[in-house]
């Protein structure tokens, strides 16, 4: 039996991984961060199925410690101050998780089990003010929030130590992926939530920032399948991950109050408030190389995509 370690194994991404792993039969860790408030709840169908330890990505001895009770084959570093706006408010503290909480966690490892395999959660934000269309494995990257310009710290730590100590670390370069599980912030589930209360009566209007900015949507149920493909290759490289297919926010919103029968233009306000310092246009990229060498393949289209996450809206919010 493989034992793998999850960072933010209470995320989305975290949550989808650890149930596949489990059906793989993997002994599944998850790292969490002491917390007075415990939110469980994405993880709670097989949280009697998981060991869960405490451990820190600010705190190296407590990574240290973490390895050595576990001693995993495989460790899966999904942690990270995940929402760009806030990075604009905590760009300090955004930096500590996603770049130097990298070098923590891949400093432990080559300490404690440097055989062992690591997988590093980049993302399309590195990209930024694109510099190609669309964006693949060599696209240079303009990072245009602190978020992104972490992740490039992180993505690029993770080469080094690949390169420098000849760990197994390969990092996916995961474009937008969502889920009935994403958190409320995110513009997706904000806009699947919004559609189900005002079709419920339980809002009057949805605000939002930019409709024109353009997004390559994927399902996360998908895209766990291939960080773990990434870490069963004979050798460690970089895939970026994505559908191919390219959305506006525009579009996304008319699909979420489509599913439910209504005019989005009757309850959806443009705010200037919620436009990011420096935005990020349009992004969408080219998988060609993950689906070659992983035989990886997007199973859930866009539309069905955003049906799931309305469905799922509403049957939380319908009363009883």
């Amino acid at each position: 039996m493989k034992t793998a370690v999850i960072t933010g194994i209470t995320g989305q991404d975290g949550s989808y991984l650890a149930e596949l792993l489990l059906a793989k039969g993997y002994r599944v860790v998850g790292m969490v961060r002491r917390a007075s408030t415990e939110n469980f709840e994405r993880i709670a169908a097989v949280r009697d199925r998981i060991e869960l330890r405490q451990a820190d990505l600010l705190d190296q001895l407590s990574l240290i410690d973490l390895l050595r009770a576990t001693m995993p084959d495989e460790i899966y570093n999904l942690a990270a101050q995940s929402f760009v706006p806030t990075s604009w408010v905590q760009p300090m503290l955004t930096a500590e998780f996603d770049a130097v909480g990298v070098t923590r966690l891949l400093e432990a490892i080559r300490l404690v089990v440097p055989t062992a395999r690591f997988y590093q959660a980049s993302s399309s934000e590195m990209f930024g003010q694109v510099l190609e269309t669309p964006q693949r494995e060599t696209t240079p990257f303009y990072p245009r929030s602190p978020y992104g310009v972490a992740k490039v710290y992180g993505h690029f730590i993770t080469v080094n130590y690949r390169e420098s100590y000849g760990l197994f670390a390969c990092s996916g370069i995961l474009f937008n992926h969502e889920s009935p599980r994403r958190g409320r912030e995110f513009v997706t589930r904000k806009v699947a939530d919004g559609a189900a209360r005002i079709k419920l009566g339980l809002a009057q209007e949805l605000r939002l920032g930019n409709l024109e900015a353009r997004r390559d949507w994927g399902f996360a149920g998908d895209y766990v399948e291939a960080m773990w493909r990434m870490l069963q290759q004979p050798t460690p490289e970089d895939y970026v991950v994505a559908t191919g297919e390219s959305h506006s926010v525009r579009e996304l919103v008319e699909a979420a109050f489509g599913c439910v029968g209504l005019d989005w233009k009757q309850y959806v306000r443009e705010d200037p408030s919620l436009l990011r310092p420096a935005e990020v246009e349009h992004l969408i990229g080219d998988s060609t190389k993950a689906r070659r060498v992983l035989g990886w393949v997007p199973r859930v289209s866009f539309r069905e995509l955003v049906e799931m996450m309305v469905r799922a809206d509403l049957d939380r919010l319908r009363p009883a």
